[in-house]
């Protein structure tokens, strides 16, 4: 690791005299590459040089034990600086893990009706809502996709488009099964009821992520339609593609323009089909360890929102850290539940790299 690190310091600092050049400078396109580098650098140049120090540290306040005058406060920096070097190592390893590519990217979300009937379309109403108001609070924009809704208000389905900084790097772990049990407005005689809506997560792929063939796709206009079937568009405005080789389907009937349904379409279609490629390539190594928290499969159920007991309870987390105030979690403050899920994912991931 020592190696690595030292590696690392030096491409740092190489790279801080490299953005100083004229050459460099006058290169708009090179400038950028390399001061993207650089920051994704400086994390752990600035931690290395902090155990260095610290190791030097402890090095000079043993060599003080035997002094009579200085040995008690050598004890005492020693005790603090042990401390001090086992957290940064801490820190070392974690800023040391493989980052996931598509953590700046854009977030591609699908939310389905379950099982409950009307009252599984007005829990996924609930879960856009909440993710709604959540990208509220963390400046992300949302664009809608497609929409099937009910007479009630709720979705039979509902996709769209979550634009902003590090939004799969956080939105990532909302993959899967959601279950809620609470007593449903259409339900006369107060009897609970467990309903479920699943979720889907995608990283929104770009062209240079994956190559869509055309000529493998089919492309169907068609009216869009509101709840019930009533048509809220006089023109054939909706899209709908098909990747023929696989049979992936998209829809899109947000926006009027026929070329803007499009455009959308085809790039939920090629992230489904970059997303796919992902799995087959993980799903290649054989015995590969499960060393991440709820990226899993929609049928995985990962979280219950309790009403009667007015909290949330995720699967994937344990102890006194898995569940957190139902009403604050539904009105988009998911950032606690999420940050214990990233700790947990970390954790994890250590654990896995300490038995290896």
């Amino acid at each position: 690791m020592l190696n690595k690190l030292r590696e690392i310091d030096n491409r740092f600092t190489e790279l801080e005299d490299m953005l100083q050049s004229p050459e460099v400078y006058s290169d708009p396109e090179r400038y950028a590459k390399l001061a993207r580098e650089q920051k994704e650098l400086r994390p752990i140049s600035e931690a290395y040089c902090r155990m260095v120090s610290l190791q030097n540290e402890l090095s000079s306040a043993k060599e003080l034990l035997s002094d009579p005058e200085l040995g008690e406060m050598a004890r005492s920096i020693i005790a603090e600086s042990k401390a001090k070097l086992e957290e940064t190592e801490t820190e070392i390893k974690l800023l040391l893990l493989p980052k996931d590519p598509n953590d700046s990217k854009n977030v591609i979300m699908e939310i389905r009706q379950g099982i409950g009937g009307e009252e599984a379309a007005l829990f996924a109403a609930d879960i856009f809502r909440m993710y709604s108001m959540y990208c509220d609070q963390r400046g992300w924009s949302i664009e809608l996709v497609n929409e099937n809704p009910t007479e009630l208000g709720g979705f039979k389905e509902i996709s769209f488009i979550i634009k902003g900084e590090g939004a799969w790097s956080r939105l990532k772990y909302e993959a899967g099964g959601h279950c809620v049990k609470r007593v449903p407005v259409t339900e006369s005689n107060g009897r609970i009821q467990t309903s479920t809506a699943t979720v889907a997560v995608l990283p929104e792929a770009e062209e240079v992520d994956f190559h869509l063939d055309l000529d493998e796709v089919q492309i169907d206009t068609f009216r869009s339609s509101g709840a019930g079937g009533q048509k809220v568009n006089k023109t054939s405005s909706a899209i709908r593609v098909t990747h023929v080789p696989t049979g992936t389907v998209v829809e899109c009937q947000d926006e009027r323009s026929q070329y803007r349904n499009k455009d959308k379409a085809l790039d939920i279609l090629r992230s489904k089909l970059y997303e796919a490629e992902l799995e087959k390539r993980r799903s290649a190594v054989a015995g590969e360890r499960k060393s991440q928290v709820g990226t899993g499969e929609r049928s995985e159920k990962i979280r219950t929102y309790f009403y009667q007991r007015d909290s949330v309870v995720d699967r994937r987390l344990s102890g006194d850290d898995k569940s957190f105030p139902l009403r604050k979690v539904l009105d988009g403050g998911l950032d606690e539940l999420i940050d214990a899920l990233i700790t947990a994912d970390r954790a994890e991931k250590l654990r896995s790299g300490n038995e290896d």
